[in-house]
């Protein structure tokens, strides 16, 4: 396998991003960012950045693919309303470039990574290190969780989430059943 996957964490203040490049087994990091819209106002506008700045990575990087993590159900429908949008118009501008687009549950995306559905965002931060096999990354929570979504997906297409055990309890759990996972 050789593939540049497009990793996208939709949000309407902060949109996270990331580029993984697959050779056969091996996995390493184009680029990752945030694309910073808190400082508009104009939830138009908002979308219209992540449109352009998402289309210019497809551009720029050519990736095979593109994963988003879907929106999380909460309680605020209008937040809902406003990330749905975003997640939207990135998922338009990877189609409007004919990439396959494939869509991961938060849970789902955690759960690939380390091993628990409930992990929060450090704890993913801190398992890519690991799996990555790098020193850093930048300090920015919503360039790691589009990481994540990119690994996530590079998992499922590859095979190794089969190999991830189910119902792990706890990280003691976690480490037991899977020893190949930690480094």
């Amino acid at each position: 396998m050789d593939k540049i996957i497009l990793g996208i964490d939709p949000g309407t203040n902060f949109m996270g991003y990331a580029l993984i490049h697959v050779k056969k087994t091996d996995v390493s990091i184009i680029t990752l960012g945030i694309i910073d819209l808190e400082k508009y106002s104009d939830h138009y506008l908002k979308l219209q950045k992540i449109f352009k700045r998402v289309l210019s990575l497809v551009d720029e990087f050519h990736p095979d693919e593109m994963a988003l993590e879907a929106p999380f159900f909460g309680k605020n429908v209008q937040s809902m309303l406003k990330l749905g949008r975003a997640q939207g118009v990135a998922m338009a501008a990877g189609l409007s470039r004919d990439l396959p687009i494939t869509e991961y549950a938060p849970r789902k995306v955690k759960m690939a990574i380390t091993g628990a559905g409930t992990a929060t965002k450090e704890q993913v931060a801190a398992m890519l290190l690991k799996l990555l096999n790098v020193n850093e990354l930048p300090n920015l929570l919503d360039a790691t969780d589009a990481l994540a979504v990119a690994l996530c997906h590079y998992y499922q297409i590859s095979g190794p989430l089969n190999n991830i055990a189910k119902g792990s309890n706890s990280w003691k759990d976690f480490i037991s059943k899977n020893p190949n996972r930690i480094s």
